[in-house]
């Protein structure tokens, strides 16, 4: 099976100011992602997609050269990753190399590892949409997570209310945003929202950790700091 890495690098960043390339215990964000697909395969297989010069010029002095600068219609808060992932295909099937999956690795993961990617390649078919990297979330929908009403009144998302335990609730998962292992056909059919064929692999707490704000940073340097990875 042949996999196109993608690493997706938007320049703009409200939460963290220049996240995809702030140093984290002394490295750039984006080399974990690198780091982790050098394991895997080579350089020529690996695709940071990027609008912004300074992550091509951190990348590219990392030793991997970036295939091209994304043009700036996928570059606004409004473009999503599908789109984004799309380009990177179809750019690299006017070069004439076509690829049967697709793993993404969004830069904002850290913590995750080769294992990771390689048991959730093992947990892929080409006969589905996708295997995706989860945790099981601590609010449960049959549990202690809440909707409202039309009156404006909280109401159990799911269930009858019974449970009195959370332990006894239906397991419920959460995208960790760590892992994706996407079928190119069913990527060019529809967006990953709407796959129906997707397998979970479950991550630990840690190795989920995204960062999203400048808490999960200060946390993901403590847990360096402590080492507790």
């Amino acid at each position: 099976m042949k996999i196109l890495y993608v690493i997706p690098a938007r320049g703009g960043s409200k939460g963290i100011p220049h996240k995809n390339i702030k140093p984290l215990n002394g490295k750039p964000l984006i080399e974990y992602s690198i780091d982790v697909a050098r394991q895997l395969t080579t350089d020529d297989n690996i695709c940071v997609s990027t609008d912004n010069d300074e992550i091509i010029a951190v990348v590219e002095n990392y030793g991997l050269k970036v295939p091209f600068k994304r043009p700036d219609y996928l570059a606004t808060d409004n473009c999503g990753t599908y789109e984004v992932l799309l380009h990177a295909v179809e750019h690299y099937e006017s070069k004439g190399k076509k690829y049967d999956a697709l793993i993404l690795l969004q830069p904002t993961s850290p913590f995750r590892t080769k294992q990771n990617i390689v048991d959730s390649i093992n947990l892929y078919t080409n006969d589905i949409d996708m295997v995706v990297g989860v945790k099981e979330v601590t609010a449960n929908p049959y549990y202690n997570c809440f909707e409202e009403n039309e009156n404006g009144f909280l109401r159990l998302s799911k269930g009858d209310g019974t449970l009195i335990r959370r332990q006894d609730a239906p397991q419920a998962w959460g995208y960790n945003g760590a892992v994706y292992v996407i079928n190119i056909d069913s990527l060019k059919q529809c967006p990953l929202s709407k796959f129906k064929k997707v397998r979970k692999y479950v991550m630990s707490e840690m190795q989920s950790i995204d960062l999203d704000t400048m808490f999960d940073w200060k946390f993901a340097e403590f847990v360096l700091k402590e080492n507790m990875i």
